[in-house]
Order: structure tokens, then C-alpha cells, then sequence
């Protein structure tokens, strides 16, 4: 049993909240008028060595703010990031981290309340979050760990009692999100241009103890630092890409140093597949479509190794010069990625001189055919022909026999691409369940389909069929 000594089993060592006081505000979250947990984690507790069940019984206050975890320190980050291309200052408007839990495996993870009150870099905004976005990042942030894919988690969910105006008023909640750490190419933004560079170092040596302590004693950590992040980042675009994932607002703000996926605003995945597919409301010129993200990730780098410049050399030609040769990495990395993932797409145990022809000739009869992404790559793994364009088209049919004769391997496949996805559709009928009627049954359904995403739903094909409305929007919770 858990009693005020031991807290649950949570264990803070609050490193961030010891760098300069330029990097953050010390401020507590606001109180919750009454607080009820709606959503609570238990198998992520458990990984975090947390007393699941009695978090589940007590958690509520302290999930909403009303009260603090022994050891915590909350404290709102200041960053910056390039929105959109335009650079602003930003910081944790509606966010407050609480500290960072250490893991009986030394595992160091910063636990967030997202939706938990303004702070000095709220600007006009109120500082708190709605019902629905705060359910969409819990369920889309546990699809993705589900996938494989790197990413921040979601803990728990409370709502607040009160009520959050948007558009219209609705029901207000905050989300306890985890991660490996907060630190984005923003954080660096900020600490480069917003303070002039007076504790650039600082925080470039803390993220390397933090996140790549391989690199501490690197002849020049800086420039590998860099590099590391490079490789990272590539990595996580390619993985998302190969689920069909858009993650709608790619700003800098919202590009991690430890490589994990944060920020689950706009985000969804797609059906049919189109390079061209965006979903944000916001993003008119498509900017952050589902076939920019590679060149966007590479933008995002660039601003990243700008910041760092001063630290590769005191010579500015040669820290460019540096700086240019780290990010002609990108699209090595990127190519690397993508080739290995969309060969265990396809089944393919070993490397061919006609895999990236082979690729995209696929890709290129999906798109023609506006085929379903994920059932597409799902029916090939299963060894089936839908009934559907694209299995008829002749050009298809003369790809499937080259296909063929590489002996694919349907059950890597299916270890690869998965039977179901967060599909829209699916998420906006769970959010409105919960947020106009209360009922949390359909959210609890999806998740228990999306967190098992490489087997076949049981009760049919409700979870695999794509929406009818090609129009599908998401917006931002603030």
C-alpha cells in the first residue's frame, strides 16, 4: 500500500530545474475545482515502477495539480520555435513539468501536466486544455508506442470541472504526459537567440549527459551531438511515414532532441494515400503534408545546427563548414531508414538492386488509385486481392508478380504493417462519446484495438474500413 512516505513510488531528481533560471519558471498549477480521473495508464505506472493501483484509487488531486507529488518541483520551460517558418517566443504556455521520475531501472523520464494553468509564457492564453484534444493525444500517443514508434506517453487524464471556452465551452481536463525529456530544437532557439547565447553551453552540455553521454568525451561533442540528433530524427519521420502518419505541425518547437514524437494537436493518420494529404486546419499551403515531412525535418535540423554554430568553432567559416557536413547526413540517414523499413514492408529478407524502383512503382499505383495505406500493406501481408482499384489495375498486377518472385516473407509483414490505425473517424466517434455523453466505453474500445495494432480487430471490420468524408480536418486544442 502507498502512504504519503513513499508517494506512490515515484522518485524525483529534478536535474532541468537546477540549470539557470533563464531556462524556466518555478510555478505551481492552478487547482482543479473537481477533479475526476478519467483515463489512468496502468501498464505504463507499472513500467515506471508506480504503484498502479492505488495511483488508480488517489491520483485524481494529484493528476490535476491540486496536489504535488512529494519531490517535484514544477517548474514551466522557456523555449522558442520557428511556427510556420517565422520564429516567436513561445515556453510552456499551458504545461507544467513536474520533475523527473527515476525508474527502479534508472530510467529518467520528465512527467508533465499538460492543460494545468498559465504561466508566464502563456501570453493570451488561458493556460488550460479541453476534454477532446487531451483524450486524442492519450489515444494516438499509445497507438504510436504501440507501433514502435518513438514517443512521448500519456499517463492519465482528469477533468477539471470547469469549463474551457474555445469556439464554444467545453469541458476542461489535463493530461499527464511522459517523456524522456522536454528538450526541443526550440529549447535551443531560445538559449541561441533569445538569450544571446549566455547559456548555450550550458545546455548543450546538459542534454549531452542527459540523452547522449556516449558523446561527453567526443573530441568534438558538439558537432556529434548534432549528428546524433540528425540520425534520430531521421529515423522517427521515416517510421512515421511508413504508418501513414502526418504530424500536421512539424514546427521546431515541436521537433524533440531525444528523438521522440511530442505534440499530438493536428495530427491523424491517413487513408487513402497522397503525398499531398494535410489534415490541419491551419496549414493552408501544405506545408507540413504528409509528403513534406522529410524535407521539413531537414529544415528543422538546419535551425537546430544554427544555434549550435558558436560551440563547433570560434571560426565561422569552419563551424558552417562543420555544421554543412553534419547535415548532408540527413538524407543518407533518411534513405538508409526508409529502404530497411519498406523491405520489411515487403517482406523482403534481403537487399536488391530493384527495392527502391519496387517502392515507389507501389507507391506510385496507391496514389493513382487513391488505394487505403494501411489495408493495402495489410492484404499484401496476408497474402489476399481486395476488391478494390487498385488490386485490378493491370499495371498493379504486373507489380505483384515481380513482388512475387522475391519470396516475400507475409509473416514479416505482418510483424510490420499493422491490421489497424488510429482511423479518424474512429477517434472523432470515441471523443464525442466521452466528451458530449461521458462515455468512456468507446475510447476503452479503440484503445484496446490500437495498442494491439498487428493483430485483426475481433468483432469485424468496423476498425479497418477508411472514412467516407475525404474532407477531414483537425485543429488545435489551444
Amino acid at each position: 500500500m502507498s502512504d504519503d512516505k513513499n508517494q506512490f513510488g515515484w522518485n524525483f531528481d529534478n536535474t532541468y530545474a537546477r540549470l539557470s533560471d533563464v531556462f524556466f519558471e518555478r510555478v505551481n498549477p492552478t487547482p482543479a475545482r473537481s477533479p475526476v480521473m478519467v483515463m489512468f495508464n496502468e501498464e505504463l505506472a507499472r513500467s515506471l515502477g508506480l504503484d498502479a493501483a492505488e495511483l488508480a484509487k488517489q491520483g485524481q488531486n494529484y493528476f490535476a495539480g491540486n496536489t504535488l507529488f512529494k519531490g517535484s518541483e514544477p517548474i514551466a520551460m522557456a523555449y522558442a520555435g520557428h511556427q510556420f517558418g517565422r520564429i516567436n517566443m513561445l515556453g510552456d504556455g499551458r504545461a507544467n513539468l513536474l520533475g523527473e521520475h527515476v525508474t527502479p531501472k534508472g530510467e529518467r523520464f520528465d512527467i508533465q501536466l499538460k492543460g494545468a494553468g498559465r504561466t508566464r509564457y502563456s501570453r493570451r492564453g488561458d493556460g488550460l486544455a479541453a476534454l477532446g484534444p487531451m483524450l486524442r493525444e492519450y489515444i494516438i500517443s499509445e497507438a504510436m508506442f504501440a507501433l514502435g514508434i518513438p514517443t512521448t506517453r500519456s499517463l492519465a487524464v482528469v477533468t477539471t470541472g470547469e469549463q474551457v471556452i474555445r469556439e464554444t465551452a467545453l469541458p476542461g481536463a489535463v493530461l499527464t504526459r511522459v517523456a524522456s525529456s522536454h528538450l526541443r530544437v526550440g529549447t535551443f532557439e531560445f538559449a541561441a537567440g533569445f538569450e544571446q547565447g549566455k547559456n548555450l553551453r550550458e545546455l548543450a552540455d546538459y542534454t549531452l549527459r542527459r540523452h547522449y553521454p556516449d558523446l561527453v568525451s567526443h573530441p568534438e561533442p558538439y558537432v556529434a551531438l548534432l549528428k546524433a540528433v540528425i540520425e534520430r530524427q531521421a529515423s522517427l519521420i521515416v517510421k512515421w511515414m511508413q504508418v501513414g502518419f502526418v504530424h500536421g505541425v512539424m514546427n521546431t518547437d515541436n521537433m524533440t532532441i531525444s528523438g521522440e514524437t511530442i505534440d499530438y494537436g493536428p495530427c491523424a493518420f491517413m487513408d487513402r494515400f497522397s503525398l499531398s494529404t494535410v489534415f490541419s486546419s491551419i496549414d493552408v499551403q501544405g506545408r507540413y503534408s504528409y509528403g513534406q515531412q522529410p524535407s521539413i525535418g531537414q529544415w528543422n535540423l538546419a535551425r537546430f545546427a544554427e544555434t549550435l554554430l558558436p560551440l563547433f568553432s570560434a571560426n565561422q567559416e569552419e563551424a558552417i563548414a562543420k555544421a554543412e557536413e553534419a547535415l548532408d547526413t540527413y538524407a543518407e540517414h533518411l534513405q538508409r531508414h526508409w529502404a530497411t523499413g519498406m523491405r520489411g514492408k515487403l517482406g523482403m529478407v534481403s537487399a536488391g538492386e530493384d527495392d527502391m524502383p519496387l517502392f515507389n512503382r507501389l507507391l506510385e499505383l496507391m496514389e493513382r488509385n487513391q488505394a487505403d495505406y494501411t489495408n493495402t500493406f495489410r492484404a499484401l501481408s496476408n497474402g489476399v486481392m481486395l476488391d478494390e482499384a487498385l488490386f485490378k489495375d493491370a499495371d498493379f498486377l504486373e507489380w505483384h508478380k515481380a513482388w512475387q518472385a522475391r519470396k516475400p516473407d507475409l509473416k514479416l509483414m505482418r510483424s510490420r504493417n499493422p491490421a489497424v490505425i488510429p482511423r479518424n473517424h474512429m477517434v472523432e466517434k470515441a471523443l464525442s462519446a466521452a466528451v458530449e455523453r461521458g462515455d468512456y466505453s468507446v475510447v476503452q474500445r479503440l484503445l484496446e484495438v490500437v495498442q494491439n495494432p498487428f493483430v485483426e480487430p475481433g468483432d469485424g471490420d468496423e476498425f479497418k474500413k477508411a472514412a467516407d468524408d475525404e474532407g477531414y480536418q483537425t485543429f488545435c486544442g489551444t
